[in-house]
């Protein structure tokens, strides 16, 4: 009889939990079963009237009626949990839907730059080089007509490897080294060793210095080097190649000048000013933009080029640089500091 009357509790319990909706009414219908007062409670109380040799039988029945009744709750008590996860994830999707489309990123501001600056010189015939970023002190110096004795070759200013102070004892012929290159002018020396003129590359690329990082000034930057070699070439083409360039870049209100200079691989050379009228607080001043100049007879010899047939004129630009006026860009470390409050910006630019 005892058996028949759990059995009816444990039924009792599963159809009182069909449909339950929240946890609050679940607690409510556990605790009329299995709470102070519940059924179950009850009932076991009825263990002081059972005759002494019944009580085991009766004790075990009552542990198997609670189990049953226990897991019952339990199993409805996940199922109202993961009803309320999925309730907490919005509305249930449709499946015939089109699928929402997946964010992919937005490209790096350095990279729009560099996009822009390649497809405008190549609206003029330029094709772009690349090399390795880790250079040999001859293809960074050497070829590039550096002296011995200039401030880029000294451990304080570039990144050698290994350190070149157990080369005491080793002569100059042996003492070439691997370096992480300064500038991309190294790719128009490989340039001009594997093709012959005339010829019209731009190089972009990273470069590394030892400089200390500010706002201006970072370890590690990217330039945009361009070499021009053919048959009669002028100060005058130099000139208009480079107007071209900066008037697609800032459009047609550019002004542009030349400034005398000196850099050991062109001779003569010259800074390259700009004034625009709307860049903010440079507005209508002159800003230094690039250097720039004639190919020095010597870097031609050096690579086995005749410069009584040819000639040309190479410039370079920081690609950081451009990208800081053209934006009003005012921390150069803002590029590397991955803020997405900062990339978002550019993301929408393609």
């Amino acid at each position: 009889m005892e058996n028949q009357d759990l059995q009816v509790l444990v039924a009792d319990a599963k159809a009182a939990l069909i449909g339950v909706p929240s946890k609050a009414q679940w607690e409510q219908i556990k605790a009329t079963f299995l709470g102070p007062k519940g059924s179950l409670t009850q009932y076991a109380k009825r263990m002081g009237s059972i005759a002494k040799e019944d009580r085991p039988t009766f004790g075990k029945l009552l542990n198997q009626a609670k189990g049953e009744i226990e897991e019952i709750f339990q199993d409805r008590l996940v199922k109202l949990e993961e009803l309320e996860d999925l309730k907490s994830l919005g509305p249930p999707i449709d499946p015939t839907l089109p699928s929402s489309p997946s964010f992919l990123g937005g490209i790096h501001p350095l990279t729009k730059t560099r996009r822009r600056i390649v497809s405008i010189f190549k609206k003029i015939g330029f094709t772009v080089a690349e090399a390795s970023e880790v250079e040999t002190e001859w293809f960074c110096f050497d070829a590039l007509n550096t002296p011995d004795d200039h401030p880029a070759r000294d451990e304080q200013d570039t990144l050698f490897f290994p350190s070149r102070s157990n080369w005491a004892n080793v002569s100059r012929k042996n003492q070439e080294s691997y370096l992480l290159r300064t500038h991309t002018s190294s790719v128009q020396i490989r340039t001009l060793l594997k093709e012959k003129p005339p010829l019209r590359v731009i190089a972009p690329g990273r470069c590394f210095r030892r400089d200390t990082v500010d706002a201006t000034h970072s370890a590690n930057f990217h330039q945009t080097e361009g070499l021009f070699v053919d048959h009669k070439v002028t100060v005058r083409d130099l000139k208009g190649v480079l107007d071209y360039f900066l008037k697609e870049l800032f459009g047609d209100k550019v002004e542009t000048r030349l400034r005398p200079s000196f850099f050991p691989f062109t001779e003569p050379s010259f800074e390259v000013d700009l004034k625009v009228p709307d860049l903010g607080k440079l507005s209508n001043k002159w800003i230094e933009i690039m250097g720039c100049g004639m190919v020095d007879p010597a870097v031609l010899n050096l690579v086995e080029i005749d410069p009584q047939e040819w000639n040309g004129f190479a410039f370079g630009l920081g690609i950081e640089r451009v990208t800081m006026l053209l934006h009003g860009i005012d921390d150069i470390r803002h590029f590397y500091q991955n803020d997405q409050r900062f990339l978002s910006q550019f993301s929408s630019q393609v």
